[in-house]
């Protein structure tokens, strides 16, 4: 969520950023198998390779073959999102301290006020924890969930919201994560968007129940991420890297529809579910197309949405979340001006970091927004789905962009040249992103 100084001088919106490294990685085949869990689902697990020794990350003993850091110890992207081994001792601030203070100096200086945070090396989905030994795996997302919200959320209450991962390979389990942490204030869940595609039972499946009514239960929004099910919109292994990034959304409209077309959007009224970095635009269209296709053939189908078309059912459970959508913003009343939320994807390279507020003011402007609409949509449509407050925190006068950035002063955002590095663009394709991510994060498959 940011600030935006707008006419009023107030405003804040929905980050849906990310740091994640595994989101294009397939599931690892040839280190899974299947185990019987009591539901009669088979999920998929991970073992270790033979001969793999453990190495022990903080309380926590992590196999070598899968411990996070391997591509952290290669530098990267992980080095700045993994975990630090260094010692501290007193006087001296914990590892990673340094980093989340010039995230949140770095948030300040972009006009930001506050952010939902997504996991790193776990994957969205936290694949990366589904071992073979069911109560290890489970330790692992408790010690990074609660590190995730009383280290880092906790330190700073008004500028993280904070989010769980979830126990992915078991329903009942993920749903008793899902409780615990909502003791703490949590009300966000990241989730695949198809875990189907993971080898997981599908949305379809009455195994989920159990998540779908602690989601309810405790009013907290399932986030589905694109990319999150490690498949990605691709044509071919040689098509250039734009290809990919410009079809990136379409994953997105898949999980709608088959999140939309579902069970449990109609067996569980107060499901909530934020489709992150989605994009607005194609939105009109596809409600459209939904309520063509409930209108022609929904005798033979068999749906029923209890005397509702499609597109009312998605507004009451879907929020949209866009980067810079200029057609959505001007089709914002044909999606649900309650239902849309602005992201700045930081720090990807599709932000807007650090003049996102002035980019997103240029949208509004030339869309002639009202002030209340521009109020929904850069923070309280965010602060409602999320119940988050950051005023509790930071009073209004301190949370404008200019207010922001006045105390994040002589914190350089400066654009440098990135000349001294390796000039990748030239030829860049798919295989050539997916061999150097697997090299970066130690993934043969």
């Amino acid at each position: 969520m940011k600030i935006l100084e707008g006419p009023k001088g107030e405003g804040y919106g929905h980050e849906q950023g990310g740091h994640d490294s595994d989101q294009r990685r397939r599931p690892h085949r040839r280190a899974a198998e299947h185990v019987q869990e009591s539901s009669g689902i088979e999920v998929p697990r991970r073992r270790p390779e033979a001969g793999a020794q453990p190495r022990r990350l903080g309380h926590v003993e992590v196999p070598r073959h899968r411990h996070p850091q391997r591509g952290a110890q290669r530098g990267g992207r992980q080095a700045q999102g993994g975990v630090r081994h260094r010692a501290h001792g007193p006087g001296r601030d914990p590892a990673g301290l340094l980093q989340r203070r010039r995230t949140d100096q770095g948030h300040e200086r972009r006009g930001i006020l506050a952010s939902i945070c997504f996991p790193s090396f776990p994957g969205f989905a936290a694949r990366l924890f589904a071992t073979d030994d069911p109560d290890f795996s489970i330790a692992l997302v408790q010690a990074y969930n609660d590190w995730h919200i009383d280290e880092w959320c906790g330190a700073y209450p008004a500028r993280f919201i904070p989010m769980a991962i979830p126990v992915i390979w078991d329903a009942e389990a993920c749903a008793a994560e899902v409780r615990r942490v909502s003791k703490k204030g949590v009300h966000a869940l990241t989730f695949t968007e198809n875990p189907a595609a993971m080898g997981y039972p599908s949305f379809h499946n009455e195994y989920w129940n159990p998540l779908w009514k602690a989601l309810c239960d405790t009013n907290t929004v399932m986030n589905i991420h694109i990319g999150s099910s490690g498949r990605l919109a691709i044509t071919a292994p040689d098509a250039p890297m734009d290809v990919m990034i410009t079809l990136q959304p379409m994953n997105i409209v898949q999980a709608a529809a088959d999140l939309l077309w579902s069970r449990p959007i109609k067996e569980f009224p107060d499901l909530k579910i934020a489709l992150s970095e989605g994009g607005t635009g194609w939105i009109p269209y596809f409600l459209e197309r939904a309520d063509r296709t409930f209108e022609m053939h929904s005798t033979w189908t068999h749906q029923n949405f209890g005397g509702k078309l499609p597109s009312e059912v998605f507004r009451e459970h879907f929020l949209t979340c866009f980067i810079s959508d200029k057609v959505g913003v001007k089709l914002r009343n044909m999606i649900g001006i309650d239902n849309i939320a602005w992201e700045a994807d930081y720090p990807h390279s599709d932000s807007m970091w650090p003049g996102a507020p002035e980019e997103l003011w240029d949208v509004l402007s030339l869309n002639d927004v009202p002030d209340d609409e521009i109020n929904k949509i850069t923070h309280q449509n965010a602060m409602r789905w999320y119940s988050f407050d950051p005023f509790t925190h930071v009073p209004r006068e301190q949370a404008t962009v200019g207010a922001l950035r006045k105390a994040a002063e002589g914190h350089d955002v400066s654009i440098r040249a990135l000349s001294h590095h390796k000039d990748t663009r030239a030829g860049s394709s798919f295989a050539e992103f997916a061999a150097s991510a697997k090299e970066l994060t130690g993934n043969k498959d």
